[in-house]
């Protein structure tokens, strides 16, 4: 087999599965190991995959854009099929803590419209601000340092504050999420290390993202996929990625 097809055939396996194994795809061809790490090689630095330890996966995007507005109105009914999704999840009397994400804005407006009586607590200025006249919630807002990009407070401030709750359900977004590699990711640290102490004072904490969020990246590692209890898409996800999140033993919603 020539070199040119055995590249064709490599990326078409990416493509099915996800991602790839040196000591299998030395067996599947016949070749050494170092033969296939030298093609492995090639197609990382043609953009068509992306090595890891002992294999590889399909390169994958990562997508900062700094217009907020943008965001808002991207797949807007998607966003809107989670939220509804989520919005089951909540019962009555519950404590639950809204991260930044243009889905938890959306999240804030039906639980209003539901008439649940709960207790939100959220770091988002949008949120703060549906809110703000008397209704069936009750809101705590955690202050912090306001980041303009976010929407929303984060930081050490914000970081104390979600450490002396514990909340019952715990709804957060992320700008990718990696099922290979059990990651998720968001754009920068401090916003990431926010991410992590709602996770860790929650009793059971969801994500809420798209179905394309599973071929992104961001800058900054926020925790393993692992330490979430689901997550919540607006459709079933590709096959491969079912199969790495029930590795996990996330649950699909």
């Amino acid at each position: 087999m020539f070199a040119e097809e055995r590249h064709r055939k490599i990326v078409d396996l990416l493509h099915a599965h996800g991602t790839v194994k040196v000591k299998q795809l030395s067996g599947m061809f016949h070749v050494s190991e170092d033969c296939i790490r030298k093609d492995l090689s090639y197609l990382e630095k043609m953009q068509l995959v992306k090595r890891i330890y002992g294999g590889a996966v399909l390169p994958r995007e990562n997508t900062l854009d700094p217009t907020l507005a943008k965001r808002k109105i991207e797949d807007d009914q998607g966003k809107r099929i989670i939220a509804q999704k989520a919005l089951s999840l909540i019962q009555p009397g519950d404590t639950i803590f809204l991260d930044i994400s243009t889905i938890n804005a959306i999240l804030a407006r039906l639980l209003l419209q539901s008439g649940k009586r709960v207790t939100v607590v959220t770091n988002m200025v949008e949120i703060i601000e549906e809110f703000a006249t008397q209704s069936n919630v009750t809101l705590i807002a955690t202050g912090g340092t306001f980041n303009q990009f976010c929407d929303g407070f984060i930081g050490s401030i914000c970081i104390d504050a979600i450490s002396q709750y514990r909340f019952d359900l715990g709804f957060l977004g992320v700008v990718g999420a990696d099922p290979y590699q059990n990651r998720t990711y968001s754009y920068e640290a401090e916003e990431g290390l926010t991410k992590r102490a709602i996770v860790r004072a929650s009793r059971k904490a969801y994500l809420l993202l798209e179905e394309k969020k599973f071929s992104r990246d961001g800058n900054y590692q926020v925790l393993p996929l692992d330490h979430f209890a689901g997550v919540i898409t607006e459709k079933t996800p590709e096959p491969k990625v079912l199969e790495a999140l029930g590795q996990l033993n996330i649950e699909v919603l």
